[in-house]
């Protein structure tokens, strides 16, 4: 028998005819076959019930406003805040130091009430001894709070409803940095 791959357009007209001649699979197989395999939701159903990506953009940075004529209540603020927008949610965004380390705590503001959120690592040549992972569950309230963060770049994703949020890389350490 000629492997299809090294056969001439001949041979491969003749493999053809010879697979059409075949007889179809008994209907009764068919069906056994494909009952096999549990129900599936239409097409359009299971599309719309995936994680859809979004993009968060940020909105505000505490540390990119310039500085406030000095006065009483002016003093620099070490904890940052950031707020981003991501279709119909806001994400506010707090980084804090909190001894050697930094907290990385928010809220989710919107229509979801349930979520998970996911800090990943993104420095280059990390330690061993920093995960290059860490989740935690949204409160009833939308909060969230991750203690004993290191300096350095990360990625934050939010998955709530049908949606994957991700934010914009994020530089957590000291302010000058």
């Amino acid at each position: 028998m000629t492997s299809i791959a090294s056969s001439s357009d001949d041979e491969f007209v003749g493999l053809v005819q010879e697979a059409i001649a075949l007889p179809d699979a008994p209907q009764p197989w068919l069906r056994a076959a494909i009952d096999l395999w549990p129900a599936q939701a239409p097409l359009a159903a299971v599309a719309s019930s995936a994680w859809r990506l979004v993009q968060a953009v940020l909105g505000f940075d505490s540390w990119a406003q310039p500085a406030l004529a000095a006065g009483l209540r002016s003093g620099a603020s070490d904890t940052r805040h950031l707020l981003f927008n991501a279709q119909g949610r806001d994400v506010d965004l707090r980084i804090a130091r909190a001894g050697g380390a930094f907290v990385l705590s928010g809220q989710i503001l919107g229509p979801d009430e349930t979520g998970i959120v996911e800090l990943v690592n993104r420095n280059d040549g990390a330690s061993d001894k920093l995960p290059a992972a860490r989740m935690t569950s949204l409160d009833e309230l939308g909060e969230f709070r991750i203690d004993g963060v290191c300096s350095g770049t990360y990625q934050i994703s939010l998955r709530v409803g049908g949606d994957h949020i991700v934010l914009p890389t994020i530089e957590v350490g000291d302010r000058n940095r």
